[in-house]
């Protein structure tokens, strides 16, 4: 079993051997004779288990160490224990609401120091396998998460065999998409690194409507008539609905069915207002649905359906610029078209089965 380590932070020499000297038989100990050095010390992996600190120290007083330690995100869970002559009631106050958690004052009794320090570190240890069986279990909720939403977005598959691997593929265009944009003024606020992990997690989503979509009109060969077509459409609006009572369903709060339900219902969207189900324009559309419509769209052109061949590349990339504040937001379109090398690249890596193959090696 690995010995915690244990730092101490002392000013005066006298203090540091004699603590140095009563805790090394059982715990790996740094010493620190400055705030500075403590930081520097605190900061070395492995973090310490505990951190002895002095409160009255020259230039940086223990108080201030506290903070920094609390400060960051590598060192704020290390416990600390103040080390201290000061004696008034105030002042252990302050150490305890900065985040201490026990208090020691001089002159020091050795026992009491030990017993002090075996009891943090057996409640530290506690943490530590509680926050390690939570992490494992977020994991393996995350991968159920994640399983269950692809064998939602197959589900929708099996009722139009022509996607291949278009949801794996539209996942991965999203996601690229919204990593390019997002420093960009009008996108950076919504697109931290939670963000755009929900909004790819919600992409495999977006045509789950599908599945209420009848065989004659989902498989018909040729072209819809308009009062297929109308049905057809309908899809986008099925979809939100099936997710919004999934999320009513569950018994606490699911993120990613919040972008789920943008993408579903608003992909067909049009920037200028000409599209479907309803009809919203500019920035009225969500991202996470704006980033779906140009992930979508070329993903469509350059695969093969059973009404149409795939197109060549070189017109994907024109047909798609043309549609600059017509079909698509134009920032997101000129990342896109920027990156486009990259985005045929996925599809490169994906392809569909050879008769349903796509168009991205041509061109």
């Amino acid at each position: 079993m690995t010995q915690p380590t244990i730092l101490i932070v002392d000013d005066s020499p006298e203090n540091l051997t004699v603590l140095g000297e009563l805790l090394c038989d059982s715990y790996k100990v740094r010493a620190a004779n400055s705030g500075a050095r403590a930081l520097e010390l605190a900061a070395l992996a492995p973090p310490p288990d505990l951190v002895l600190l002095d409160v009255m120290m020259p230039r940086m007083n223990g108080y201030e160490v506290l903070e920094r330690l609390r400060a960051e995100p590598a060192t704020r869970a290390i416990p600390v224990i103040f080390t201290t002559a000061m004696s008034a009631t105030e002042d252990e106050e302050r150490g305890l609401a900065l985040g201490a958690v026990d208090y020691l004052t001089k002159p020091l009794r050795p026992a009491i120091v030990l017993a002090r320090v075996r009891t943090h570190l057996e409640l530290k240890a506690a943490r530590d396998r509680l926050q390690h069986r939570n992490d494992a279990l977020d994991h393996e909720n995350m991968v159920a998460q994640d399983v269950t939403i692809r064998a939602l977005a197959r589900l929708a598959e099996t009722r139009d065999n022509e996607t291949g691997n278009h949801i794996l593929r539209t996942q991965l265009y999203v996601e690229t998409l919204a990593r390019r944009v997002r420093g960009h003024p009008r996108f950076a606020a919504q697109l931290d690194e939670r963000a755009i992990a929900l909004m790819a997690k919600s992409a495999p989503l977006h045509d789950i409507g599908k599945v209420g979509i009848p065989d004659s009109v989902l498989l018909k060969p040729g072209k819809l008539t308009a009062e297929e077509w109308a049905v057809m459409k309908t899809h986008a609006a099925l979809g939100a609905d099936a997710l919004a009572r999934a999320e009513t369903d569950a018994l606490e709060p699911v993120p990613f069915l919040v972008y789920a339900k943008q993408v579903a219902r608003h992909h067909h969207e049009r920037w200028d207002g000409s599209g479907y189900p309803d009809g919203l324009a500019g920035d009225a559309i969500p991202l996470a649905a704006r980033l779906m419509a140009v992930a979508d769209v070329f993903d469509a052109m350059i695969s093969r359906r059973v009404y149409k061949a795939p197109i060549p590349i070189d017109e994907v990339r024109a047909q798609m610029a043309e549609q600059s504040g017509r079909h698509f937001d134009p920032d997101l379109l000129a990342a896109f078209l920027e990156g486009f090398e990259d985005f045929r690249e996925i599809a490169r890596r994906l392809p569909d089965e050879p008769a349903h193959a796509v168009a991205a090696g041509a061109g």
